[in-house]
């Protein structure tokens, strides 16, 4: 029986899942959860996973949810390539370093690049003040500055010579703010070249197959007012000011 994963291709998280997955060739069912339509918040999900987040993993009764958890096990149990989360202790604790920073970082970020440049106009039909978006851009930015010095340094990947679950994750969280205009790369000659290293790793069929959503997201207006999702998020994108 294949994996279920229930997915929205919106989320970076989602898009490492799938990417791997598909690189891999394990075999798994699609579930797609539309966010911004709440399905993540229905009586059907809710049986499957009390996180109420994507991505979510179903192996037989097996249920496992959080992106990184769900790389590591696939990893393990279809036993990839050991480039992606290699046995060596020293290569395999940079990924793991990697990974335990990103949430806090890159992820935060570029998340809210992504929101304040896209989403809150689009939920609320205003332009996110000059002195937040500056603040965000600022924290991005930082956070680019971490991953060429210390994460990537002078190596091809993160963890040397080959591609690994760092890179995948990395690759997905700076593609987040390019779907809504910024230009990440620019100046930056060291993140452009990992970039194109990556994507030839991958494949670009399948880099573009997993991001075009995010590169479009002209359609979302219309999702979340006929969802009811606008109301729902007043108060999440409040906190966004705070």
């Amino acid at each position: 029986m294949p994996l279920e994963l229930f997915l929205d291709l919106h989320s970076q998280p989602c898009r490492s899942v799938f990417i791997f997955a598909k690189k891999n060739n394990i075999a798994f069912e699609f579930k797609k959860i539309d966010l911004a339509a709440g399905e993540q918040y229905g009586e059907e999900f809710g049986k499957i996973s009390i996180m109420r987040k994507v991505p979510v993993m179903k192996d037989g009764d097996f249920i496992l949810t959080e992106s990184v958890a769900i790389l590591k096990y696939m990893a393990e149990k279809f036993k990839t390539p050991d480039h992606w989360y290699p046995a060596d202790l020293q290569r395999r604790a940079r990924v793991n370093e990697y990974l335990a920073w990103q949430h806090s970082a890159m992820r935060t970020h570029g998340s809210k690049v992504f929101w304040f440049k896209a989403m809150i106009p689009i939920l609320t039909g205003a332009e996110v003040p000059k002195e937040k978006m500056d603040s965000a851009m600022e924290d991005l930015n930082m956070s680019l500055k971490l991953f060429e010095d210390k994460f990537l340094q002078d190596r091809p990947f993160v963890a040397g010579d080959q591609i690994s679950l760092a890179d995948l994750v990395a690759i997905v969280e700076v593609m987040q703010p390019v779907g809504v205009g910024v230009d990440v790369f620019k100046d930056r000659p060291k993140l452009s070249a990992w970039r194109e290293r990556v994507k030839k790793e991958l494949g670009m069929a399948l880099f573009d197959e997993a991001h075009d959503v995010i590169m479009n997201v002209g359609n979302l207006p219309q999702t979340f007012k006929d969802s009811g999702m606008l109301e729902f998020l007043k108060p999440r994108i409040q906190k966004l000011f705070n």
